[in-house]
């Protein structure tokens, strides 16, 4: 329908605009001679010496441009033709192009999970009990594999929070325990006392224990780790590294290295205590423990934000006997800050009623 003219401005002629829009070859011939002379009518983008009667099919080719918002029309001042020009290609195709881009990178994730599958089956047939993957995308895409795939139970060790974490524990659960839950599976944490520091994490985590996990705190956690039923465990190639190196972690299936860390689980589940319920503390008549009348009051003046000098002056103390009473019982319920005290005394009902006489 049009040809190539001889004055038009050299270029890659192979661009895939047909490709992106859904032009055929005539229309993106046209599109391509419209950029070359804004302004022209359909007659004008005729070969030279063509029959004029063409000039319809290059009309309904125009309109079709216009359609797809690549050319926009305007008239003479008399009104009397119709003259086309194009709209701004990075305005009319960025929309394809994001769309493409998405699409693209929907089919490299999907390549990335495929190789990590196809890459943990080599190293289960060859009889390789660890797996190197790095980065953190790909850890956290074999993270969530794993407990997608659990068939009976996710346990869980998480020391000290870390900046350099791939997912935090409220994404991890939206993710992927959440679901496991729904289809049977248990899920048991041992966490390090510290993170009930931040109320934030207490909520949260406490929010889980309700929801049916188990949690054990524990006065140490010596590595982060996750482990899939008894087949796979998952644990970081350098738990301190620096935030701005790539991250790399182990897989580790069935071996002797794996029984010996689902071993270290176990013995820290044992060691810890279930979140929610202090350790020690006097024992009553009845067998529970509770505070004395003493320790009760500086325990409820404690929950308020009294210091250790305003509790011992309202209590007619001293201020050692204070400091001295409630290290003890940090002692006795394995807390390790004033604020897990009170939030352990709390949970043991020790703050529900009035202090003794």
């Amino acid at each position: 329908m049009v040809t190539e003219r001889d004055d038009a401005p050299s270029g890659h002629p192979d661009l895939p605009v047909a490709a992106l829009t859904g032009l055929d070859a005539d229309q993106d011939a046209v599109y391509r001679h419209l950029l070359d002379q804004p302004g022209s009518t359909a007659a004008d983008l005729l070969p030279a010496g063509a029959d004029p009667r063409r000039a319809a099919a290059v009309t309904e080719v125009l309109d079709r441009l216009v359609t797809l918002r690549l050319a926009v029309t305007d008239r003479d001042q008399d009104g009397a033709a119709i003259r086309y020009r194009t709209t701004s290609p990075t305005l009319a195709l960025a929309p394809l192009l994001d769309a493409r881009r998405a699409a693209l990178r929907e089919v490299e994730e999907a390549v990335a999970e495929l190789t990590d599958r196809h890459r943990a089956a080599q190293s289960r047939t060859g009889g390789g009990p660890v797996e190197v993957v790095m980065g953190q995308a790909a850890i956290r895409r074999r993270l969530l594999t794993m407990q997608h795939e659990a068939r009976d139970q996710i346990r869980t060790m998480m020391p000290l929070p870390s900046r350099t974490t791939v997912i935090s524990f409220a994404d991890n659960f939206d993710e992927a325990e959440r679901a496991a839950m729904e289809r049977g599976v248990v899920i048991r944490t041992v966490l390090d006392v510290r993170w009930l520091d931040d109320p934030g994490s207490l909520r949260a985590l406490s929010g889980f224990a309700e929801l049916g996990q188990h949690l054990q705190v524990a006065d140490g956690v010596p590595i982060k780790l996750v482990l899939a039923d008894d087949d796979l465990a998952l644990l970081p190639l350098d738990p301190v590294r620096d935030e701005t190196e790539e991250p790399v972690s182990l897989v580790v299936h069935r071996s002797g290295l794996l029984t010996a860390l689902s071993t270290l689980f176990e013995q820290s589940f044992r060691g810890g205590w279930q979140l929610g319920a202090p350790r020690g503390g006097a024992t009553d008549d009845e067998g529970d423990s509770r505070p004395d009348a003493v320790d009760h009051r500086i325990l409820a003046l404690l929950r308020v934000g009294l210091t250790d000098a305003a509790i011992a002056h309202r209590l007619g103390m001293g201020h050692r006997t204070v400091q001295r009473r409630l290290q003890t019982l940090m002692a006795s319920t394995g807390a390790s800050t004033r604020f897990q005290l009170g939030w352990r005394a709390a949970e043991a009902g020790w703050l529900d009623h009035d202090p003794p006489a």
